[in-house]
């Protein structure tokens, strides 16, 4: 049993990355899935889509993207928040990522949702990776 779905997730991608493989596949769930839509949204990736093989268990392939030089879209993913230290901020203590560069990726009530996206929300919530 998994106990950091997110940190196995992320572990996934940067393994497969590193490799330089196309794409990777994960056990889906919701959550995964809304992260990897951030990823997509912002850039990183590029595309997923959930399959379903046999009955009820479902497949994330995540789509991984490099530039024309076969260079990595993604250098560093680091998982922030974790199950033994969790790290949640307030709407104005959201951190910038390399001055803009990278990305945080926060669950917020209003759902997962980019540093960025979440100071223009007026929301904060848990942090839970840093990309770039």
């Amino acid at each position: 049993m998994l106990t950091d779905p997110i940190a196995d997730l992320l572990t996934r991608i940067r393994n497969a990355n590193a490799l330089s493989k196309a794409k990777v596949e994960i056990p889906s769930s919701n959550l995964k899935e809304a992260i990897t839509r951030v990823l997509q949204r912002e850039g990183f990736i590029k595309g997923h889509r959930v399959i379903t093989a046999g009955g009820k268990k479902r497949i994330l392939q995540i789509y991984l993207k490099y530039s024309e030089n076969e260079d990595r879209i993604i250098t560093h993913l680091e998982r922030v928040s974790k199950p033994g230290k969790r790290r949640y901020v307030g709407k104005d203590e959201i951190p910038r990522v390399l001055n803009g560069l990278g990305i945080c990726i926060l669950s917020t009530p209003r759902g997962i949702l980019t540093g960025e996206e979440a100071r223009k929300t007026g929301v904060g919530g848990e942090i839970l990776c840093n990309v770039w």
